[in-house]
């Protein structure tokens, strides 16, 4: 099942939202995707069938450092650089990647 259609489904649908810092999320950029360097947000798609019916999309981590900057370069309050960060992750758990991802 495509993590689209899950919304097209009468079900509750949940997701994990962290707030991280540069060392831990360089750390899980690297050990993930090989990527030896802090990033904004990171999306790890689980997709698991609860027992209860629902559906656990996945996992968000968000950090806080970069967003901090990100806010200051863009003109943001750091609440909207969050929230967009939040909105990039949900992108990614439903399939949505960048181009050059290779997804």
């Amino acid at each position: 099942m495509s993590n689209i259609k899950a919304f097209s489904e009468d079900r509750e649908i949940f997701v994990s939202i962290k707030f991280s810092h540069d060392k831990e999320i360089q750390e899980l950029n690297k050990e993930h995707l090989g990527k030896d360097f802090p990033t904004d947000v990171l999306s790890f798609t689980m997709g698991e069938q609860r027992d209860d019916g629902s559906l656990y999309l996945g996992d968000i981590i968000i950090n806080i450092d970069q967003a901090k900057r990100q806010a200051k370069e863009y003109g943001n309050s750091l609440e909207k650089e969050l929230a967009e960060l939040a909105e990039h992750g949900v992108l990614h758990l439903l399939g949505v990647h960048h181009d050059g991802d290779g997804k």
